[in-house]
């Protein structure tokens, strides 16, 4: 192994914060070494420290350029609507894409970003997250039941009533009294591990103020408490309106900030736009060896 110079950026997306690699030219760490290096990045306090690190690649379908996402256990991931914001800002800044609609390939399907360019830079996005399925052979979760629709999981003992749903990555919806008071750094795991969700799942418990504002707070699957979640806000949105608690279009508040998800129907399916900005912190460089 040689020692090489890291070229990344640090960004975050309403506190939701990731490692940006350019890979759209050439590979520069190995499918082997990825999961190491990201576990390696991801360590607070002993390297750059991120929720996750995304890599820019090529695209290799119908899509413009594809997004990689690698959760900060190494796992790769399908998803990430922060961590999308924060791809595309990257993309349109430093002039890989230069246009103001791009689709992009991720493992949960194509996605169509659209952007508010200020001054040569992206601002801010507006992400067609696509339609939602409640089936639970698609979530995936491993029940008899064909959807998992406000009904209730055995958790540590306890009866926890929740929905389950993809949006191209899986997420449990449980709506509570008060996010406050739930005891996240218990039940996130529980529920993540749960044996119900074979490939583990996104947590979310969501406080409705409003039919159109909730609070909600997140155990990210293989990332832990985050400040932010894009997709576990639109899930939460959607489930919502399903189960009638929400109404359209909603202003959700997570502890690093606010999105605004706009729920749409096609037929009998839900699905949504999420809209929200991302920041870049730093632009770095780092010796690794490869």
């Amino acid at each position: 192994m040689s020692k090489n110079t890291l070229i990344f950026s640090k960004m975050h997306g309403l506190g939701n914060d990731y490692v940006v690699i350019d890979e759209s030219d050439q590979e520069i760490i190995s499918e082997e070494q990825k999961p190491e290096l990201v576990i390696e990045l991801c360590r607070r306090g002993f390297s750059v420290g991120a929720d996750g690190v995304i890599f820019v690649a090529p695209a290799t379908g119908e899509g413009d350029i594809r997004f990689r996402i690698f959760n900060a256990d190494g796992s790769e991931a399908e998803m990430c609507g922060n961590g999308i914001r924060c791809f595309t800002k990257f993309v349109y800044d430093n002039g890989i894409l230069r246009k103001e609609k791009i689709l992009v390939e991720t493992l949960g399907g194509l996605k169509t970003v659209s952007l508010s360019i200020e001054n040569g830079k992206m601002t801010s996005c507006r992400v067609d997250m696509g339609k939602a399925t409640f089936k639970t052979d698609q979530v995936p979760m491993d029940v008899p039941q064909d959807e998992f629709v406000d009904q209730v999981l055995s958790v540590e003992g306890e009866p926890i009533q929740m929905t389950a749903l993809s949006v191209g990555n899986p997420h449990a919806v449980i709506f509570v009294d008060d996010a406050a008071q739930v005891d996240l750094d218990k039940f996130g795991p529980a529920i993540e591990n749960h044996p119900a969700f074979p490939q583990r799942t996104n947590v979310h418990f969501v406080e409705v103020v409003s039919p159109q504002e909730i609070i909600m707070i997140t155990w990210e699957r293989g990332a832990g408490p985050t400040f932010a979640c894009g997709t576990g806000a639109t899930s939460c949105v959607i489930a919502g309106n399903k189960l009638e608690k929400l109404d359209g279009s909603v202003l959700v508040h997570l502890p690093g900030g606010e999105l605004q998800i706009d729920v749409y129907q096609e037929g009998n399916e839900l699905g949504a736009f999420m809209e929200g900005e991302a920041v870049l912190v730093f632009d770095g460089l780092m010796g690794i060896d490869i």
